[in-house]
């Protein structure tokens, strides 16, 4: 099963870039917003099928804790940041013992099934939001919480999704759920935001691939 899911019926995929993984989290939601808390969950790079995932520190976001390659629907072990510069991608796959994406509980999550009560959505308004963009919409309201979910109509499919469900159902990518928990009056957003620059710590560790793919090919051609 390929790690790209068709979105639209017609569909590019994206080459080379990032993606940013961002929660906020509000409590006591309803005596205002004040006291919230963000989380920068996940840096995900990528150069066509090859996938590099920085998890930082939830406490100090500017520090990474573990670094993963990623390749298809499979992961492999996570190494230190100190380490990940050296991240061989062929022998990763040699040698390593992957495992499921949608096995992973760090960093960012990996999901095939529905949302959770998918089927009691409930369409809204198109909306526009502050980056301009423009976003179908859906809400679940269910005695315990209400969500909304923001859809961005594209064409192109990136190497991670929130949920590649709702991304086909809607024909666009997912990239924004708000969520409010009735009964612990906590409000939370969660941002998939796409970007062209990839991280400087991830490009150096595809440069080093690069380097080692061209002295493979130099001493074959001698």
């Amino acid at each position: 099963m390929p790690l790209f899911f068709i979105a639209c019926n017609k569909t590019v995929k994206s080459e080379k870039g990032a993606i940013d993984v961002i929660s906020n989290v509000y409590f006591d939601a309803s005596k205002g917003l004040d006291d919230h808390k963000q989380f920068y969950i996940s840096k995900i790079n990528y150069m066509n099928d090859d996938v590099v995932e920085l998890v930082p520190n939830l406490h100090a976001p500017e520090l990474i804790d573990s670094v993963y390659y990623i390749k298809d629907t499979l992961f492999y072990k996570p190494h230190s940041f100190e380490d990940s510069r050296s991240i061989i991608f062929k022998e990763e796959e040699a040698a390593g013992a992957p495992k499921s994406i949608y096995k992973k509980k760090f960093g960012a999550v990996w999901v095939n099934i529905p949302i959770f009560d998918y089927e009691k959505r409930k369409d809204l308004s198109d909306t526009t939001l502050y980056n301009k963009k423009l976003y179908r919409r859906f809400q679940i309201n269910t005695p315990d919480s209400y969500s909304v979910y923001y859809i961005h109509p594209t064409d192109t499919i990136l190497p991670y999704s929130l949920n590649p469900i709702a991304d086909k159902s809607y024909k666009g990518r997912l990239e924004r759920i708000d969520s409010y928990d009735k009964k612990k009056d906590l409000f939370s957003t969660i941002w998939l935001i796409p970007r062209k620059e990839l991280d400087k710590e991830a490009l150096d560790i595809f440069q080093f691939n690069h380097d080692l793919a061209q002295q493979v090919i130099a001493k074959a051609d001698k």
